[in-house]
């Protein structure tokens, strides 16, 4: 299943991060996970929040510009050689990992990692080919307890 991403592009320097978290914290959207990269002049703010659509027009309506990709979230074995044998998978095939992150949520001793795939249903058919389940969204959007 693949999932939602919005990226914002920030200037970088003090005091980005607050706005977008502000106008999120307004209408009441839930960041279930993000991540931040940067270059020296800009950064990359890649955030899962609970509403995706509607935070992406509150975005472009404040002015950022926003980005709407799909990922995918795979469980993976939370403990030593569980990354390992997930990469296993892609190693022989011609799916590449642009990149990744981890998900604060886990369950039954698996943990959550958020994938950015060149080809994302090559690679959600090879993760279920092997047996690895991919996070519905429904998982991801919501919060579980």
């Amino acid at each position: 299943m693949k999932i939602h991403q919005l990226s914002l592009f920030l200037e970088n320097r003090p005091g980005q991060m607050v706005e977008p978290c502000r106008l999120l914290a307004g209408a009441g959207i839930d960041i279930r996970t993000l991540s931040l990269a940067d270059t020296r002049q800009f950064g990359i703010l890649r955030l899962i929040v609970g509403d995706w659509q509607n935070a992406a027009m509150l975005f472009q309506n404040a002015g950022y510009v926003v980005n709407v990709t799909e990922v995918v979230a795979v469980e993976v074995a939370d403990r030593p050689g569980g990354l390992a044998e997930l990469m296993a998978v892609f190693e022989n095939s011609s799916v590449n990992i642009e990149y990744m992150y981890a998900f604060p949520f886990g369950r039954n001793g698996r943990a959550v990692l958020i994938f950015r795939f060149d080809k994302p249903d090559a690679a959600i058919e090879l993760l279920r080919f092997a047996g690895i389940d991919v996070v519905d969204s429904v998982d991801v959007y919501n919060k579980v307890s």
